[in-house]
Order: structure tokens, then C-alpha cells, then sequence
């Protein structure tokens, strides 16, 4: 059986109006903060396209209203499910801009667990949206995709924590941590954000992502604004730890 959902958000954020247009209405913008890798056909009809490394998942524009609406839907699935999202941008005479998120669509069966992590998703991502517009104004991000289900490993997020150097420390926003994933160099910065299932770190060049996704699925979602690095490469490196943690 299906079932029809509605989730809607708002955050305030310092930035300009024009600014938030940019991060929500075109692919670089998506990239520096959102999760996957974006592309966006601006124009009513257009196509719009969210990668998960290879795999890409494509939606039509159906609301184009530059600098203050942006809206796309996916296809209708053969159980009539579908999902359509809405971004409408207000600026403030003070100064500053309101972005509210409208989230709908048609689910099945197992809805409410979908519904229920689509909504702290979208916390997070929000928040990520204005450490992106905060920190790393007018730059755009590359994006470090790799996912990876647990298949059965309990606990999976201490299994996470432990690949990340953090056994036996409880984080909170705004501890300066270094995390030492095998492989790659320490990672230093400030959490930025903690939430059951969610760990955030800001650095100098970048947002790094960690999420316990439906399913026991590990994600990596990291935004990289540096142009040193290949991000093909840096994915399958993030893969193969993940791989290596969960096996």
C-alpha cells in the first residue's frame, strides 16, 4: 500500500538571497552541500540528475522561477510512488534569507521509516547548507561519494567510530577532533554536527560527512573545496575503507 507525505523545513540563513539561489538552483551549488553529485537543467522540463558514484537517479523540473522557486519531481513508479521537491527562496529587507523546503511525494510500505530519515536528513543537510554559505562562500565544492552496507556488523556506528580513531570518545558540536582513517592523512577540524546516525566535520578545505543510512548502508559524503585532489580517485579510497571496516 502507498502513502502520500509532506515534510516541509525552513532555516534562516546569513547569506544573500542570490547566494542561496546559486547553492539550491544549479549543480555546483547542489554539490557543495547536498548529497551526490548534481546536475540541473535550468528551465521548466529540464532534466535534472542526482549521482551516487555511478548510479544516477533523474527527475524534470516543474517550477523554475529564478531567484525564488525551484522545484523538480521524479518519474511515477509502476506502484505509483514517486517524490518531488520544492526549494522557495525569500530574501529579508534586514538583511539575510529565508529558504523554505517543501518534500512530498508517494511512498510504500515501508514509508514511515523512509519519512522519518528523510527528515533528519534534511536537518542535517540544511545545516551543512549554512556551513557551506558560511564558510566557503563563493566557492564550490568537489563531492566524495562511497557507501557501503554493513551487512549484520553490530554496532555499526561503533564500527564507524573506531575506523575513524574515535573509540571511546563522545563528540559534541564544536570539539576539535583528528580523525585517522587507514590511508589517508589525519583529518583536523571542528564537529559541526552530531545527530544518532550523523557525524559532521568542518576543516580548512572541506565538509566531511559520515551517515548511518537506512538498512545499516555507512555513507561517506564529503564536500571538497580544493582543486588538488582527483575526486574519482579519493572516492574509491573512501570505498575501500569502508569496504576494509565492514568486511
Amino acid at each position: 500500500m502507498t502513502h502520500r507525505f509532506e515534510l516541509r523545513k525552513q532555516i534562516e540563513l546569513s547569506a544573500s538571497a542570490e547566494q542561496v539561489w546559486e547553492a539550491v538552483s544549479g549543480g555546483p551549488g547542489l554539490d557543495s552541500w547536498f548529497l551526490g553529485r548534481s546536475e540541473v537543467e535550468p528551465w521548466v522540463g529540464g532534466r535534472v540528475a542526482q549521482f551516487f558514484g555511478e548510479v544516477a537517479e533523474e527527475a524534470r523540473v516543474s517550477v523554475w522561477e529564478p531567484g525564488r522557486r525551484f522545484a523538480f519531481v521524479s518519474p511515477e513508479g509502476p506502484d505509483g510512488t514517486f517524490m518531488a521537491i520544492e526549494f522557495q527562496v525569500e530574501g529579508r529587507a534586514q538583511g539575510g534569507t529565508v529558504l523554505r523546503l517543501v518534500h512530498s511525494g508517494v511512498l510504500g510500505d515501508e514509508w514511515q521509516a523512509e519519512v522519518e530519515a528523510l527528515e533528519r536528513g534534511w536537518d542535517m543537510y540544511l545545516h551543512t547548507l549554512d556551513q557551506y554559505l558560511t564558510h566557503f562562500p563563493g566557492q564550490f565544492a568537489l563531492v566524495v561519494f562511497a557507501a557501503r552496507a554493513a551487512d549484520g556488523v553490530e554496532p555499526v556506528w561503533e564500527v564507524l567510530e573506531r575506523g575513524l580513531g574515535l573509540s571511546g570518545r563522545k563528540v559534541v558540536q564544536g570539539d576539535r577532533v583528528r580523525l585517522t582513517p587507514a590511508g589517508f592523512a589525519p583529518i583536523e577540524g571542528v564537529v559541526d554536527y552530531v545527530a544518532p546516525g550523523f557525524l559532521g566535520v568542518r576543516t580548512g578545505e572541506g565538509l566531511y560527512r559520515f551517515i548511518l543510512g537506512q538498512g545499516d548502508t555507512v555513507v561517506v559524503g564529503h564536500h571538497i573545496f580544493a582543486d588538488k585532489i582527483d575526486p574519482r580517485k579519493v572516492e574509491q579510497a573512501w570505498q575501500d575503507w569502508l569496504t576494509k571496516i565492514f568486511n
